[in-house]
C-alpha cells in the first residue's frame, strides 16, 4: 500500500460558515474531526489542545475571531470595536505562550482599524479575508522552512526530534518536520529518533502517526534516551520546533527542549530551531520575559484514564521551557538559515 504524502494531512479547514479541526485528543487511536462553529468551542479547543502547535493555534485563533465577530451587531463601529477588543484578550488567553496565536489577532485588529469608516459587513468579510491569508501564508511558509533546511541534512543522517512539528501543528508540512519531509521525499536516507515528548506525549500520539504515514524510518524513544544516543554517535543532528523566539534568539518550546539543547552541546551535535517569522517576537528581549504555561496536574498524575501518582500529590507541570541563544546553532526560517549574531540577524529579518 503506498503512503499518503504530507499534503494529505489537515489538522485545519475553513469549509464555508465553520472550522473543520482534527481533535488531536483522541490520536493515535481514532481520526476524529470536530466541526467548530462559535469562538466559544474555538477558544476550548486551543486551550484543551484539540488543536495546538503554534502555527496551528494562530489559524485556529483567527478562524475563531471571525466566527466570534460574525453576529455582532452592526449598528456602529464605537459599539462594534468594544466587542472587538473584548474578544482579543478573551482569545490571547487561550494560551500565552505560543506567540503566533496573539501575532494573528494582532495582525486582524490592526486591519479592522485600518478599515474602520467601512460598513460593519464589509470590516466582517475582511477578517474572514485575514484569516484565509493567515492560513495560506502559513502554508507556503512551512514548505519553504522544509526546502531551506535540506543544506543541513546529508545524504544519510540520524535526526532526533521533539514534541510534534508537522501538519498537525501547522496547515501543512510543519516547521521541522518539514525539513524531515523534504529530506525523505528527496530521497536522502534519513532515520529520525521521535522524543515521546511527557507529559502529553505528542511525540509518541502525533509525530510518529505521522511519519509511519509517509513511510519515514523512524523509531519511538523515552525521553531520557535522548542522551544515552548523542553519546553513542547515534545523533547527527536535533531538529526542534518553537513556541515563540526572543529578539536575542532565546527559545520557548515544549518542555524538555533545554535539556536537548544541553545534552546537544555536551556532545557536539548541531542544535537548530525551525521558526517562521510569525513565531519570532522581537518585542520580547530575551527568554526570561516570556510567559510560560502551567497546566492541569492531571496531564502528569495520570495517563489517559489511569492514575500513576499517588492522590493529593503536588505537582509542577510547566508546558515549555527556555532554551538560551548560546545552545542554538541557527534557525530555519522560511528566509533561510539564520546564524549567530542572532540579536543582529533576527533583527534584520523584519528590516
Amino acid at each position: 500500500m503506498q503512503s499518503e504524502q504530507p499534503s494529505a494531512v489537515q489538522s485545519i479547514e475553513w469549509r464555508d460558515d465553520h472550522v473543520r479541526i482534527i481533535d488531536q485528543t483522541f490520536l493515535p487511536r481514532r481520526t476524529v474531526y470536530s466541526d467548530i462553529r462559535d469562538v466559544g468551542r474555538m477558544w476550548e479547543a486551543i486551550k484543551t489542545m484539540r488543536v495546538r502547535g503554534a502555527p496551528a493555534i494562530g489559524i485556529a485563533a483567527a478562524y475563531g475571531f471571525y466566527l466570534g465577530i460574525r453576529d455582532l451587531p452592526e449598528s456602529g463601529y464605537d459599539s462594534f470595536k468594544l466587542e472587538v477588543d473584548r474578544l482579543s484578550e478573551y482569545m490571547i488567553s487561550a494560551r500565552p505562550t505560543a506567540i503566533n496565536l496573539k501575532w494573528a489577532i494582532d495582525r486582524i485588529t490592526s486591519s479592522i482599524h485600518a478599515y474602520r469608516e467601512k460598513p460593519i459587513p464589509d470590516i466582517k468579510k475582511h477578517v474572514l479575508k485575514i484569516a484565509i491569508t493567515i492560513h495560506d501564508e502559513d502554508r507556503r511558509v512551512c514548505r519553504q522552512i522544509g526546502i531551506n533546511g535540506q543544506e543541513l541534512i546529508g545524504k544519510k543522517a540520524n535526526i532526533l526530534t521533539h514534541c510534534n512539528t508537522g501538519s498537525l501543528a501547522t496547515s501543512q508540512y510543519g516547521t521541522a518536520l518539514s525539513v524531515i519531509y523534504h529530506a525523505h521525499e528527496d530521497g536522502k536516507k534519513i532515520h529520525v529518533w521521535v522524543d515521546e515528548t511527557r507529559p502529553l506525549l505528542q511525540g509518541a500520539r502525533l509525530t510518529a502517526w505521522e511519519l509511519l504515514r509517509v513511510g519515514v524510518p523512524m523509531q519511538l524513544i523515552v525521553d531520557s534516551a535522548a542522551g544515552m544516543l548523542m553519546r553513542t554517535g547515534k545523533v547527527d543532528i536535533v531538529l526542534v520546533g518553537t513556541d515563540r523566539v526572543a529578539a536575542n534568539g532565546d527559545v520557548a518550546n515544549k518542555i524538555g527542549t533545554y535539556a536537548l539543547a544541553v545534552l546537544a552541546k555536551e556532545n557536539n551535535i548541531p542544535f537548530y530551531v525551525a521558526a517562521p517569522l510569525s513565531s519570532i517576537d522581537m518585542k520580547i528581549e530575551d527568554g526570561d520575559s516570556i510567559p510560560i504555561e502551567e497546566r492541569d496536574p492531571k496531564e502528569i498524575t495520570t495517563v489517559g484514564t489511569f492514575d500513576i501518582a499517588p492522590n493529593k500529590v503536588k505537582t509542577y507541570n510547566p508546558a515549555f521551557d527556555v532554551t538560551p541563544a548560546r545552545y542554538i546553532t541557527g534557525f530555519i526560517t522560511e528566509k533561510g538559515i539564520i546564524k549567530p549574531d542572532y540579536k543582529k540577524n533576527l533583527a534584520a529579518l523584519f528590516e
